[in-house]
């Protein structure tokens, strides 16, 4: 083709809608964002419920193994479905799970006759759900974003998290405080909101029909590739570590301000501090990638996080709490995109889902196991002895993956 025609076509090609007047990924950022900030309410009530129901934090720990359990189970599915079949219908079918689930609650508070059975199996439906929910979104995006801006929306996303984790845990603190059936309405708000999105939003190209030969392999063809590759197998161990080390932090933080009679409204604050954090390192996404390859930027996050994470265990009160929290999550964003570029973006779209699914299956390991042990250690140790234990674990994991060389010497991939 001649420099003329190349010309022509370039000046023909419409212009990309700017990120922020994409209504589309704007659409379903709200509603997922209301949709976390009632997932990071309910994290603050299903604890303090627990608590007040039964005095255990051992069963506290019980109640989110069996939440993320059903999460991990249903991954490798969901990414199976995902890559074969309407992505669109799948996140409205399972958001209306969600919805049913968390308004089945409030329904029980409003009759007075909350059990802790009924709080699990709850636990197991809005967990199974989320695999379907997550995956179909992260598809959508793709389908409504540009590729040059693809960076830069999941950095916003990574916003929007943040976000929901600075607002939604003190408010559920706050309106638990008030009466103990808001968090679960605001919660059921929040996925009647993300659910309209899901409906209201029609990518073009978003319905992941079959494609050729990118649908062979069945449901591990992306744990296969996962396993297969000498960088990526040791980033997923890594990063179930830090699952593992990090999941029980928000039942250990409401477990300590609990013991000293701390005021729900200030454990919900205390929690904010992951939030503060996560937004301060959406900022340092773009300056961090630039700055640092991808081993050597995970593994510094990593050993950072482990530090913090013991760190926990030594400070008392919500401000101090809050604080530590907030160290321990300012490179999360980081490492988020960091997947995304190193791996998400890398496969063929028919590929993808499954790829995705294996990727949160695989780090999605270390979150019933970290609920389960994070319990039992809060039941046994006590708060600090947890603590210690989890950042003491997690530093092992990030001495291992400093000796794999992939790891080491992994740069990023070319656009």
């Amino acid at each position: 083709m001649s420099s003329t025609s190349t010309a022509a076509t370039t000046a023909q090609a419409p212009p990309s809608v700017p990120l922020l007047r994409n209504w589309r990924f704007q659409t379903l950022c709200v509603g997922s964002g209301a949709a976390l900030i009632g997932v990071y309410a309910t994290d603050v009530a299903y604890p303090l419920i627990i608590l007040a129901l039964t005095g255990s934090p051992a069963l506290a720990g019980v109640f989110g193994l069996v939440q993320a359990a059903a999460s991990v189970l249903c991954t490798l599915p969901a990414g199976q479905l995902v890559d074969r079949h309407d992505r669109r219908r799948i996140q409205i079918a399972a958001e209306s799970v969600r919805v049913a689930a968390t308004a089945s609650v409030a329904l029980a508070f409003a009759l007075h006759h909350v059990t802790f059975v009924q709080l699990l199996m709850v636990g197991a439906l809005v967990g199974g759900a989320q695999p379907f929910v997550g995956a179909a979104r992260m598809l959508t995006v793709r389908a409504v974003v540009e590729p040059e801006q693809l960076s830069a929306a999941l950095t916003q996303d990574e916003v929007r998290v943040s976000t929901a984790e600075l607002t939604g845990p003190p408010l559920g603190g706050l309106l638990y405080g008030i009466a103990r059936i808001l968090p679960f309405l605001l919660s059921s708000l929040g996925f009647v909101l993300s659910l309209t999105a899901a409906v209201a939003v029609r990518p073009a190209g978003a319905s992941g029909a079959p494609r050729g030969g990118e649908h062979r392999g069945g449901m591990f063809a992306g744990v296969r590739a996962l396993w297969q590759d000498a960088t990526l197998r040791p980033v997923v161990v890594l990063l179930f570590a830090f699952n593992v080390a990090g999941v029980p932090l928000t039942l250990a933080a409401v477990y300590q301000l609990h013991r000293h009679s701390a005021p729900s409204w200030s454990i919900g604050l205390a929690l904010a501090g992951s939030a503060v954090g996560g937004l301060i390192g959406a900022a340092l996404v773009r300056p961090l990638h630039r700055r640092f390859r991808p081993g050597t930027l995970l593994l510094a996050a990593s050993g950072w996080a482990a530090l913090t994470v013991a760190l926990l265990g030594l400070v008392s009160g919500p401000w101090q709490i809050g604080l530590v929290l907030l160290g321990t999550s300012l490179g999360s964003p980081a490492i988020m995109v960091l997947l995304d570029v190193l791996i998400f973006r890398q496969v063929p779209d028919g590929l993808r889902g499954r790829t995705i699914a294996a990727t949160m299956s695989l780090m999605g390991l270390g979150v019933p196991l970290g609920s389960g042990l994070g319990g039992l250690l809060l039941q046994y140790l006590g708060g600090t002895g947890a603590l210690l234990v989890l950042g003491s674990l997690l530093a092992c994991a990030t001495a291992w993956a400093a000796g794999q060389r992939g790891l080491r010497t992994a740069v990023w991939p070319a656009p």
